[in-house]
């Protein structure tokens, strides 16, 4: 029933921005899938709960933004419904689905929300989290950082709206200490390590 879902989600998401294609959800597929070996998850909650995460993206900039993992759980719960789902199942992942969102703030309350929240986030991080870092600033027609002062030395505001580079210090370099699970915290940290020594290169060549 997964790779029925697969197929569909893929299909749905033909056309995507490269942030939050496809691709990017089979990448948290595959953190959630080590994850929850480790931690005992119920793969059946889990997996679909991951497929269909981000069937619905509004852009970072739009007003709606913060309504996107609401409207992927809503259209969630009528594809698990056509797939043969129960209404336990299907609560169950709609609820992973509505509480991953960083936007949100919240810490799911189940062990599979809170994978979901850390495997999506380790997509975030490290190289593929730089590039898709820069994608979304490039559609967004974002500056790539602050000419007269890039790396905060001014103790300027931080504004990741009009500069790409601020969005490391906004969220980026946080997100490992917002990990629920033993395995994702680790990986987290190789991943931030990767991009403090990309901030550092940078450093050397645009000062």
């Amino acid at each position: 029933m997964h790779e029925m879902i697969k197929r569909k989600v893929e299909r749905m998401l033909e056309g995507r921005d490269p942030a939050h294609d496809f691709h990017h959800i089979m990448r948290v597929y595959k953190n959630a899938k080590l994850i929850g070996h480790h931690e005992g998850a119920d793969m059946d909650v889990l997996l679909p709960a991951v497929l269909l995460h981000d069937i619905i993206v509004y852009p970072k900039g739009s007003a709606m933004s913060s309504r996107s993992s609401d409207e992927s759980a809503e259209l969630a719960e009528n594809i698990l419904q056509s797939h043969g789902y129960s209404q336990y199942e299907i609560k169950r992942i709609s609820y992973c689905i509505r509480s991953h969102s960083y936007t949100k703030r919240l810490v799911p309350a189940s062990l599979e929300g809170k994978i979901l929240q850390d495997a999506d986030r380790l997509d975030a991080l490290g190289a593929i989290g730089i590039a898709r870092t820069f994608s979304i600033s490039g559609s967004e027609k974002r500056t790539f950082y602050k000419a007269d002062d890039p790396f905060y030395r001014s103790s300027r505001e931080l504004d990741d709206r009009q500069w790409t580079l601020d969005h490391f210090q906004t969220k980026l370099l946080k997100l490992k200490d917002l990990m629920h699970t033993k395995t994702a915290k680790k990986i987290a940290q190789e991943r931030t390590t990767f991009m403090m020594l990309f901030i550092r290169q940078l450093q050397k060549e645009i000062i």
